[in-house]
């Protein structure tokens, strides 16, 4: 079945009785209702004057509901979801640089974002969900006064904007990613493809939804198919393996400390994960260490898949295959959708086996920042889009990320990936977690450190840390500052952040660490 060119004409061609959204404790919401749903919520936005390629800001807790606003939003208008737990001046800085014209909240949410719009003027629409509602059906409304119904009204086109999200901005301002119809719809074509998704599929979606990764791979590639989509109220190592039995889902998506933390607990509920039916694991969004692959494949006896994406590109660009294909752990697969090439700084392109950065094009990939034409002249070269990754192909075409380019630790001239020192630090018996990262230095420039949690009754000190890693490394690899920590700091999509960590701990210079 191929994905029609925009979010409408996707929900169309499903079969109206199947089970679109689930929840716990909530009966599914049908792929005929969630097509009504679309087709109300336009409608409604149309007559308070929002049409296609207006803004709407979604500040929604994770969940079903979330899944279908986003939905039923980016199928009219463009949608620019939020994380509900910026401050007040995060809402600000967000809601006036997307420009949008309503924002969607829960009705009596106390949100910060609410008093940011009133005071900036926009429009808030609440959504109210009724008692005994299938999972993801709302009510929306909007003000009665003073809008004037959109010029530009109806379903969006595949051109349109479905869909604004911001970069991270670790380094610098975070640019606006737009991203169309054909640019999504093309996503979830590629990862339901990759993943031989069909109808009999669910999803148990425990990703945050105001993120590229849930919104694509979880919710919007499962619906391309006619499968059904299990909306959490978002990532709980502790209610995992409840809403895995609940589920029973063929398979899930998340980032590599989610799985880490689901295998912490995963001996405790041996008997779930033993009854479980899942067809396979997927990880992205950031390295999954060989070691978690091997153990999640022994727990859940499935395949487990590692792509790799990115925001720009609406999410996947390429993956590792099912079986019987070969899938090779410490690699990110073949290319899942658009093209892939290694290029170096000159804008060449590299042959198999060479280091440089990898550049991606095809049809997922945004035709550029908005507003910004000092990042796209920086970002896209000969037609690709650089990804500020560093990687090889090998000689079947499988990728390796070898590292982010602004991570690499560069220590008296000598590069080192902090990738490649997790995954070596992660053989050890006794680590559980660990996150390695650069550590400003007056004589070299940078030093490596590394924050590692142990597996729980374990203990291990920081010699026996370094001498392990002088076992398998070369001397001006070895971490010189070694935190042991409770936990590893993460984003809000629970990606790992290494970039500025060292202030996070409070190290002005190795050896000197403040524990958070």
């Amino acid at each position: 079945m191929s994905v029609g060119p925009t979010i409408f004409e996707l929900l169309s061609q499903n079969h109206i009785s199947g089970a679109a959204i689930s929840a716990p404790g909530q009966t599914s919401l049908t792929f005929g209702d969630l097509l009504e749903l679309t087709k109300s919520v336009i409608d409604t936005l149309n007559m308070a004057g929002i049409g296609r390629n207006d803004r709407v800001a979604i500040i929604l807790p994770n969940g079903p509901v979330m899944a279908s606003a986003f939905i039923t939003i980016a199928a009219g208008a463009t949608a620019a979801p939020l994380n509900p737990n910026y401050r007040t001046d995060e809402f600000r800085f967000h809601l006036l640089d997307l420009n949008v014209k309503a924002l969607v909240v829960m009705a009596g949410d106390q949100s910060p974002a609410v008093n940011v719009a009133q005071k900036l003027g926009i429009p808030i629409f609440p959504i109210a969900v009724q008692s005994n509602a299938a999972a993801g059906m709302f009510d929306l409304t909007t003000p009665k006064h003073g809008l004037v119904p959109a010029s530009s009204g109806g379903p969006a086109m595949t051109g349109d904007i479905a869909l604004v999200l911001h970069t991270s901005g670790t380094t610098s301002r975070p640019k606006i990613v737009p991203l169309s119809q054909a640019n999504v719809c093309a996503s979830a074509e590629h990862v339901s493809k990759f993943l031989l998704l069909t109808a009999d599929d669910r999803c148990l979606n425990i990703m945050p939804l105001f993120h590229i990764h849930g919104l694509m791979a979880a919710v919007l590639a499962s619906l391309a198919v006619g499968a059904n989509v299990y909306c959490t109220s978002g990532f709980n190592a502790m209610r995992f393996f409840g809403w895995l039995d609940d589920a029973q889902p063929t398979w899930y998506t998340a980032v590599p400390t989610m799985h880490q933390a689901i295998l912490a607990r995963a001996e405790r509920n041996r008997h779930i994960a033993a009854k479980s039916n899942l067809r396979f694991i997927r990880s992205s969004s950031s390295s999954l260490p060989p070691n978690v692959m091997t153990e999640l494949e022994k727990t859940f006896r499935c395949p487990v898949i590692e792509s790799y994406g990115m925001t720009e590109a609406a999410h996947q660009m390429s993956s590792n295959p099912l079986p019987p294909r070969a899938r090779k752990a410490g690699s990110v697969g073949l290319p899942a959708g658009p093209e892939i090439a290694i290029m170096d700084n000159e804008g060449n392109l590299l042959p198999h086996e060479s280091i440089g950065e990898i550049v991606v094009r095809g049809p997922n990939v945004t035709h550029g920042y908005e507003a910004n034409p000092k990042g796209n002249e920086a970002a896209f070269s000969h037609g690709w889009f650089r990804t500020g990754d560093q990687g090889q192909l090998d000689a079947d075409g499988y990728l390796r990320i070898t590292g982010r380019l602004k991570e690499i630790i560069n220590r008296g001239g000598e590069k080192i990936s902090p990738r490649e020192v997790d995954e070596v630090l992660l053989e050890h018996p006794a680590i559980a977690q660990v996150v390695t990262f650069a550590i400003p230095d007056p004589k070299l420039g940078e030093e490596v450190g590394a924050a590692i949690v142990l597996k729980e009754g374990q203990t291990l000190d920081k010699q026996e840390v370094k001498d392990f890693a002088s076992s398998k490394l070369a001397s001006f690899k070895i971490p010189r500052t070694i935190l042991f920590v409770d936990e590893i700091p993460t984003g809000a999509t629970g990606k790992l952040v290494r970039l500025g960590l060292h202030k996070q701990f409070g190290l002005t210079e190795p050896g000197k660490a403040k524990l958070p």
